[in-house]
């Protein structure tokens, strides 16, 4: 008798496992990564160009809406990492907004360069940027398909990261769907000098959000979910 009661114990342990291990998330699988009020935590703030660098700025979440902090030139960073996933939120910038996505970005050097960074900026902030430096470009590496970036408006955004593949979706059109292993040539840093080619950064880092716009102004992101593919 005693046997059967802890044979069907360990059933009933195997059977709530799953359940388990998938706490928080809904029933697509997605988590939100920004479910409370306040400074976020799990979140880091570090410096615009150099991630291993903390810098003073304060990120809140206010009903849902997170908000960038009142100076520009930085960066929110997930402490954990991720490799493959699926990333989903909605952002939205003024005239000269300028912000980005860090994919997979180690926590030292400059996630648009040792990393990798989705760009998300007005087409005021720099007119003469080139295609790669637009909104949905990986910054100065691969250019966007089209622009469908709305200023000023909430973009919704889906990044689907898994091994070498790449594909992001924009207010419901494919914008990228690419091979990243395909890009072996040295990207240009602000300063000249080469970054790795995209085939050869990390495939598994940090996430972030960039806060970069003209004049502090801010940069407002709801709805950040993510679904893990590993």
């Amino acid at each position: 008798m005693f046997k059967q009661v802890v044979w069907e114990f360990v059933l009933v342990l195997a059977m709530l496992a799953p359940r388990a291990c998938a706490v928080g998330a809904d029933e697509e699988g997605f988590v939100s990564l920004f479910p409370d009020n306040g400074v976020p935590r799990g979140w880091v703030v570090r410096k615009w160009n150099d991630v291993s660098k903390p810098e003073v700025s304060e990120w809140i979440v206010q009903d849902g809406v997170l908000h960038s902090g009142k100076s520009r030139g930085n960066w929110l960073m997930s402490e954990k990492e991720y490799g493959d996933f699926i990333l989903e939120l909605e952002i939205k910038l003024t005239e000269l907004g300028n912000s980005g996505i860090a994919l997979r970005a180690p926590m030292k050097g400059d996630p648009a360069f040792d990393g990798m960074e989705l760009q998300v900026a007005d087409f005021r902030y720099n007119e003469k940027a080139k295609d790669s430096e637009l909104t949905d470009g990986i910054y100065r590496a691969i250019a966007p398909l089209k622009q469908v970036y709305r200023p000023t408006e909430w973009n919704k955004l889906r990044i689907e990261l898994k091994g070498v593949h790449l594909k992001v979706t924009l207010n419901g059109e494919v914008i990228q769907d690419t091979d990243l292993d395909k890009y072996d040539q040295p990207v240009k840093r602000h300063d000249n000098s080469n970054a790795p080619p995209v085939k050869d950064r990390p495939r598994r880092g940090h996430i972030g959000f960039q806060h970069l716009s003209q004049k502090n102004q801010p940069v407002l992101i709801r709805g950040v979910r993510m679904k893990g593919l590993e």
